[in-house]
């Protein structure tokens, strides 16, 4: 990255994609070790549990729809549905734990590269892994606190949805319909909005002293100003993932279409996992680069020095958080 500071504020939405493709080009081994080591297995891991929760909900269902036909069917049978539900569910547990282990090393290892990148500090792929686990702690903390945001937001929205249904009753009026539309139009705002908030604060909790709630806070107030354009990449980004999982669900894993053969799938699934962990990386490295837009943007420049000095604790093992006074200058 070597653009000054103060010039990362007029940085558009194509100025940021740019900015990232150029980061990742000119740094390419080191990101390709990144991608080999952590974004490659959180891709397949994701593809994977597309193929295989398909497999076991086919499985439920059709032992279910014979239980149903054989209505004088023993317990032996019911009983084997109930251990397929709970290998379905272990299965779901085992994949969340995993997408979340590997997502949040990660998001650690970009952000630290980066900021090296940033600082013109030499770069090791050796030191980076070393670092990631100090980092992930961190990062650990804003994801506990932000998830436990998203649960009581899904709460009050749940809550709000029962006091709608109750009103409306099982009238089909007009203006019940669309004041639902309406409440569905601001979950999703607000669900967008939190979710962009946590994305930036897990970069807040690698560069600065913060995390949880208080990274969440800072996230919130850096991106004053620029949330339409975070928003507008958030969108962009998320539509590519949403259109890699379609075609991947369709051409791989749907039984009802026309196959292309066991070859065939196979190709599709490869070039699947190629293109989701490509857009991974560089959404990655996007939200990093636009950790530093919006500094600019506020004028809280970082100083390299003592950024640098920053990074090399992290390194060194004895994690002791540099002040904010120390890592930033005073606004201009």
């Amino acid at each position: 990255m070597d653009r000054e500071q103060d010039e990362l504020q007029f940085l558009g939405i194509f100025g940021i994609c740019k900015e990232s493709f150029k980061i990742i080009y000119n740094w390419r081994k080191i990101f390709s070790q990144i991608t080999l080591t952590l974004i490659l297995p959180l891709s397949f891991i994701f593809l994977a549990h597309i193929e295989i929760s398909n497999i076991l909900l086919n499985r439920i269902i059709y032992n279910e729809n014979i239980l149903d036909e054989k209505r004088g069917a023993d317990s032996a049978a019911r009983d084997v549905i109930t251990k397929e539900w709970a290998t379905y569910w272990l299965f779901k547990a085992a994949y969340f734990t995993l997408m979340l282990i590997f997502g949040l090393l990660s998001t650690s290892a970009v952000v630290y590269t980066i900021a090296c990148v940033y600082t013109a500090r030499e770069i090791t792929f050796k030191k980076i892994m070393s670092v990631v686990p100090k980092v992930w702690k961190r990062v650990m903390i804003t994801f506990v606190c932000t998830f436990l945001a998203f649960f009581l937001y899904n709460l009050v929205a749940i809550v709000v949805l029962i006091v709608w249904f109750v009103a409306n009753g099982t009238r089909d009026s007009a203006a019940g319909t669309i004041f639902g539309f309406f409440l569905l139009i601001i979950y999703i705002i607000g669900f967008v909005y939190m979710t962009i908030i946590w994305q930036l604060a897990s970069v807040v909790s690698v560069l600065e002293e913060m995390r949880g709630i208080k990274a969440m806070v800072k996230s919130k107030k850096l991106l004053k100003g620029n949330m339409w354009m975070a928003t507008i990449i958030f969108f962009t980004l998320n539509v590519l993932a949403a259109a890699i999982q379609f075609a991947f669900q369709v051409l791989v894993v749907s039984r009802d279409r026309p196959t292309f053969g066991m070859i065939g799938r196979i190709g599709f699934g490869v070039l699947c996992l190629l293109l989701l962990f490509k857009l991974i990386l560089f959404a990655l490295v996007i939200q990093t680069v636009l950790y530093f837009v919006c500094k600019s943007y506020h004028h809280e420049n970082i100083d390299k020095s003592a950024l640098s000095d920053h990074l090399e604790v992290i390194y060194l093992g004895d994690y002791v958080p540099l002040k904010s006074k120390d890592v930033q200058l005073e606004q201009v």
